[in-house]
């Protein structure tokens, strides 16, 4: 069964720093592309980094440019994401997304990044 599994959520101090992982399994599902997105309480899931599994092009939402690196292992069907110079705005759950070359979209349960002040 296909599955997408996010991990390495947590509290940090602002200005610091996180790695986000994310695997999609069965490592035999091939994969188009993989990404991550955001969603605060209340509002709309936002669109964060995204990776092509094939190429490596990657693209970044204007708010985290400069500060967020999306990475990918894809013999492991695995992608991480950078953060760095944390701030209190980037608190929220990350949700990652992996799109198989064919068929639907797996939507991993979210891991919650939170910033102090």
């Amino acid at each position: 069964q296909e599955q997408v599994v996010e991990s390495g959520g947590g509290l940090v101090e602002a200005g610091g720093s996180l790695r986000l992982s994310c695997v999609a399994s069965p490592r035999s599902l091939s994969l188009h592309d993989m990404a991550w997105f955001r969603q605060a309480p209340g509002k709309e899931r936002e669109f964060v980094a995204r990776i092509n599994m094939i190429s490596g092009s990657t693209n970044y939402a204007d708010s985290v440019k400069g500060r967020f690196t999306i990475d990918k292992d894809s013999a492991e069907n695995t992608v991480f994401l950078d953060m760095k110079t944390l701030e209190p705005g980037d608190t929220t759950i990350y949700y990652c997304k992996a799109r198989p070359l064919l068929g639907r979209e797996y939507w991993g349960q979210g891991t919650q990044v939170t910033v102090s002040s």
